[in-house]
């Protein structure tokens, strides 16, 4: 791996780190930058050099956060129903260990002014995270729309959904029953978090299957 690369992706994982530490169950703009950089050890100049915004770690945690699943799945692999449950008991893990996260993410992609898309992750970045995961570079990071389409895909030829309904459609009910539960967790303050996604996931898929 060259120096200068490697040196790079351990910075970048490292601010990441660091700032799901420093977040948690707080709000992410209660986050500083000059706060950051003190843990981390770094200049200003040197943090917005690797991220432009102090927003776009939320985009580099949610794509990290993908990667996490998509090499899980690689590893254990799950299909149709199977792997939308997974999906969603994952999803209620993180909302139990990072609301704060998790929800600053949720108010950035609802801001209209802005302008979304994935934040790259480099090889470097990937070889970091899974040292012993052979060819990681060849793991595609897919997204929430990417799985679930897959996995309603496998659902509807294993006849586990049985409506006549475009794959695209359940894709987007399942995606909005995902954002809204985290939404629902935090405004009504429905604890544990898995039992409420399962509950709602649940009565979902009764209405499709």
């Amino acid at each position: 791996m060259n120096v200068r690369k490697e040196k790079a992706a351990k910075l970048k994982v490292h601010i990441l780190d660091q700032t799901l530490k420093a977040v948690g169950v707080k709000s992410f703009s209660d986050l500083y930058v000059d706060e950051l950089c003190k843990k981390v050890k770094i200049s200003k100049v040197t943090f917005f050099k690797y991220f432009p915004q102090k927003e776009d770690l939320l985009l580099y945690y949610f794509r990290i956060w993908c990667l996490h699943r998509s090499v899980e799945l690689k590893q254990k692999p799950k299909e149709g129903l199977q792997g939308i449950y997974y999906f969603f008991e994952k999803m209620a893990e993180e909302m139990e260990t990072r609301p704060g996260v998790l929800l600053s993410l949720i108010a950035y992609l609802a801001d209209m002014g802005r302008s979304i898309k994935p934040f790259p992750v480099k090889p470097e970045e990937k070889k970091l995270l899974y040292p012993d995961e052979p060819n990681i570079n060849a793991i595609e990071i897919q997204s929430i729309e990417q799985l679930l389409e897959r996995f309603i895909l496998e659902a509807i030829l294993k006849k586990e959904i049985t409506k006549t309904t475009a794959t695209r459609d359940i894709a987007n009910l399942i995606t909005a029953n995902l954002w809204g539960c985290i939404l629902i967790c935090h405004t009504a303050q429905l604890a544990p978090p898995k039992i409420f996604f399962k509950r709602y996931l649940d009565w979902t898929l009764n209405g499709i299957c």
